[in-house]
């Protein structure tokens, strides 16, 4: 056997060892990644964000974790999404890194934030994006916010506005 091969095999009894509800994450995130590169590529952001907050709707109805299970589903989110992004066939950045982790965290009913920086480096403009949960920054290091300018709010909210049958409001209509 090459050393390509057990290489490979090792990851195979890794993954194996895995619970089996993280390795439906990393199955997810595995499949989400290349979604998402496509999506943006095709759709654009506004588009693609509204999307994942329609497919993540009704599962978040039905799951709202309590506080305090939200930040161990963070923390095993952000491992499936690191190891399908390290494994998986595509090297996403940190916008669609960002995006698949927080359509998981909706789907498993965490309230987390999208968020967008910029900053600008010498002569070139640069963004950045990560996700927070109350505040804390789960997929990149503490000091972001000394890195890059985050934008006031949250590019995607963890709530969107319902009326009282249950339909979602147009930001048109919530004024």
């Amino acid at each position: 056997m090459s050393m390509g091969n057990d290489s490979l095999l090792a990851k195979w009894r890794r993954f194996q060892n895995r619970p089996p509800e993280d390795r439906a994450l990393i199955l997810r995130a595995a499949l989400l990644l290349p979604l998402t590169e496509m999506g943006l590529l095709l759709l654009g952001f506004h588009r693609w964000k509204e999307l994942i907050e329609e497919f993540s709707l009704s599962a978040r109805r039905s799951r709202a974790l309590p506080a305090d299970s939200q930040r161990e589903m963070a923390r095993r989110a952000v491992r499936a999404v690191r190891s399908a992004e390290l494994h998986g066939p595509t090297r996403p950045n940190c916008l669609k890194r960002s995006m698949v982790l927080w359509w998981l965290l909706r789907r498993e009913g965490v309230e987390g934030e999208l968020h967008i920086g910029a900053r600008k480096e010498a002569a070139r403009f640069e963004a950045h994006a990560w996700v927070e949960l109350e505040g804390e920054i789960l997929n990149d290091r503490d000091e972001v916010h000394s890195h890059y300018s985050r934008f006031d709010a949250p590019i995607a909210a963890a709530e969107a506005c319902f009326t009282d049958s249950g339909r979602r409001l147009s930001k048109a209509s919530v004024k």
